[in-house]
């Protein structure tokens, strides 16, 4: 009898230890904060598990060469979010997360979860360029 309870013990511990660790590594954020720019890329992608992968380009001065921040998505509203932003210049809230062990939670670490549009984009004191027009979540061709 002893014997038999130990074995479940074990099993249970054996079972319960990878889920906590992946509970508080998924729950527990290294860093956050927010970046803005403009979203270049972003798609669903994965042969089995399916997340949003993106990349922003951050341009600091007019003319400069962009960096790219690479982000990943799971919220499919705030994915739908971005995609109805794509071409306007957006801050992106993101939480970095640590020692998740596959690609299977995401490629990178950066993990977006809220999108804010910029409404202007400020040059210098008092000049500011006015964003284009949101345009509609989905187009759908005319009925006859």
């Amino acid at each position: 009898m002893l014997k038999s309870r130990a074995f479940w013990l074990t099993l249970v511990l054996l079972l319960a230890a990878p889920a906590l660790y992946f509970w508080i590594a998924l729950s527990w954020s290294y860093s956050e904060g927010e970046r803005a720019g403009w979203v270049q890329k972003f798609s669903k992608k994965g042969f089995v598990c399916k997340t949003w992968e993106g990349e922003l380009a951050l341009v600091s001065m007019p003319g400069a060469a962009p960096e790219k921040f690479e982000f990943t998505v799971h919220d499919e509203a705030v994915a739908a979010r971005i995609t109805t932003a794509m071409g306007q210049r957006v801050a992106l809230h993101y939480e970095q997360k640590m020692g998740l062990p596959t690609s299977c939670f995401g490629d990178t670490r950066y993990f977006v979860t809220d999108v804010k549009v910029a409404e202007q984009i400020p040059l210098s004191p008092g000049i500011t360029v006015p964003q284009p027009p949101a345009r509609p979540a989905s187009v759908t061709a005319p009925t006859p």
